[in-house]
């Protein structure tokens, strides 16, 4: 039975503890609490309303996205049951720090043995939804946590036609104001402030992450931020400079079977580079691959690729470049290609094209089909680049203690890994060398996007920089697991880079306990 007024906090009780449904009528700026109910212990189901939810994820692994851009292990599709759930208070907000803002926000308050802590989380594509699954592990885990819909329902851009403040919202305003108001509901509950606060999340929910850590960097004191979707309008100017050239030009389309066939190629090339043949691209940047391999020799046929499909292959691992030479964005990793999505339709893709749309043009009406990347990019970077961490200096969050703990799958189909080592890489020349007792950045090999794949993506990452920030204990590897059917059936140690995991040549290559992480005997950057 749950006390209201008595509450057990982190070993000891606290008297006086002022009720939960007292919460509903305490007063912030710009705040209207629309519920605050005690909710007692029992399966976690997730609320199908303001659009379908995540499904549970496994506990502190990297959690599925909701429609993250270029891919992802998709939405769930309507109410989710799940594992069982502490007794909590539950408390739903809606903020309107500005007269067009209306961001919704549940904060989950455990009854009884909190850890004394906050954990935010974040989301993936477009957002449009509390992300309940990612709370729910979080309460699991003893922490009050959070998470806050971006201030608009449904997972487009559409949002942004003649909404501003709302586009404010999305890029930054929206997690940094949940924040400040979760700390307050978490202090007025508890009688205590959380004596720390994490942020985790990915894709999406990485560039939040490091949105906090750049504009906010007191808002938290540790921040998980897997596959950061950072400079998401260069993202999707890559992703639709791509597929327009394929829908352009039809002759360029790869049909599943034919990447299946590209796929096993780059097996056949990589995957025993790392001295273990496991299906896997360990470490694509000790791997050259040139596609030309499966030209065809005349005419076309389902075992080898025409010129054309060919050229398809090569744009895929190139860097996207203006007219004048710029980088836009990095090219896939090999070991991607399981995961390259091909133009569906006869349109691109919805959540690159409403970059452009609804930012840039802000014509709901345009298909995209006329795409300039020189002009449109710039379009919607003069319109709303402010939604971009892509600031590299973070050296007012590091001065405060703070540790980031960056993570990002090899075979990623839609944000680029490369892009996660770049803006690693700009840290460290920006604040100089040997920056790896704050930040660190971990590759999962043969990973998609925030999961899934045929490699290690289960990994403990909140217990990795709870050790980090409150021990000391800088994680020099992360256990990662694959499972099959409920079954674990790989481990796999996850090395800082630039380290890479090395079969010491003995025992089952299934177990971590026979790998070690070390420096990759070559880097050829090649890809």
């Amino acid at each position: 039975m749950i006390s209201y007024m008595v509450l057990t906090l982190a070993g000891a009780v606290y008297a006086g503890t002022p009720p939960c449904e007292s919460l509903k009528s305490m007063s912030q700026p710009d705040v209207t609490i629309t519920a605050a109910e005690m909710v007692p212990a029992g399966p976690y189901t997730a609320p199908a309303a303001g659009g379908a939810p995540l499904a549970p994820a496994p506990a502190r692994g990297p959690a599925p996205t909701a429609g993250a851009p270029g891919g992802g292990r998709g939405r769930g599709q309507g109410p989710a049951a799940g594992p069982v759930l502490p007794a909590h208070c539950r408390v739903a907000a809606v903020l309107k720090p500005s007269s067009d803002s209306a961001i919704e926000m549940e904060v989950w308050l455990p009854a009884e043995n909190w850890n004394g802590k906050f954990q935010a989380v974040g989301n993936g594509g477009w957002a449009g939804t509390i992300s309940y699954a990612a709370m729910a592990s979080a309460l699991r885990e003893g922490y009050a946590t959070a998470s806050n819909d971006t201030g608009h329902k449904g997972g487009s851009g559409q949002f942004a036609m003649g909404h501003p403040e709302k586009v404010v919202d999305f890029g930054y305003r929206a997690m940094h104001e949940m924040t400040l108001k979760s700390k307050a509901l978490i202090s007025a509950f508890y009688d205590r402030a959380p004596r720390l606060s994490y942020y985790n999340g990915c894709s999406t929910g990485g560039r939040q992450g490091l949105m906090e850590a750049q504009r906010y960097p007191e808002d938290f004191d540790a921040i998980i931020a897997g596959a950061p979707v950072y400079n998401q309008i260069r993202l999707h100017a890559a992703q639709m400079a791509k597929q327009i050239e394929v829908l352009n030009d039809q002759t360029r389309m790869v049909p599943r079977e034919k990447i299946t066939l590209l796929a096993n190629a780059v097996l056949a090339a990589c995957d025993a580079k790392d001295g273990v043949k496991d299906g896997i691209v360990s470490d694509p940047e000790t791997c050259t691959f040139d596609p030309s391999v499966l030209l065809c020799k005349s005419g076309d046929a389902a075992t080898c690729l025409t010129a054309p499909q060919v050229e398809s292959v090569r744009h895929a691992y190139a860097p996207v470049k203006t007219k004048s030479g710029e980088v836009v964005y990095p090219g896939s990793a090999l070991g991607f290609e399981a995961g390259w999505r091909m133009p569906q339709d006869g349109a691109p893709p919805a959540i690159a094209l409403d970059s452009f749309r609804y930012l840039g043009r802000q014509d709901a009406n345009w298909n995209g089909m006329s795409f300039d990347l020189d002009a449109d990019l710039a379009l919607a970077v003069k319109n709303a680049g402010y939604i971009d961490a892509i600031d590299p200096n973070l050296a007012k969050f590091k001065a405060r203690g703070g540790k980031l703990l960056l993570y990002h799958g090899w075979a990623d189909p839609g944000p680029a890994p490369a892009n996660t080592i770049h803006y690693y890489s700009e840290v460290v020349r920006t604040l100089g060398p040997k920056q790896e007792n704050w930040m660190r950045l971990f590759l999962l090999p043969g990973v998609g996007h925030c999961g899934g794949g045929p490699g290690p993506d289960q990994a403990d990452f909140v217990s990795a920089i709870e050790r980090w920030r409150e021990s000391g204990a800088a994680p020099d590897q992360i256990l990662a697991s694959h499972v099959t059917n409920n079954r674990i059936d790989m481990t796999r140690p996850l090395c800082p880079y630039p380290q890479v995991a090395q079969y010491k040549g003995i025992g089952s290559t299934n177990d971590a306990a026979n790998f070690v992480c070390k420096a990759p005997a070559k880097v050829n950057g090649s890809n």
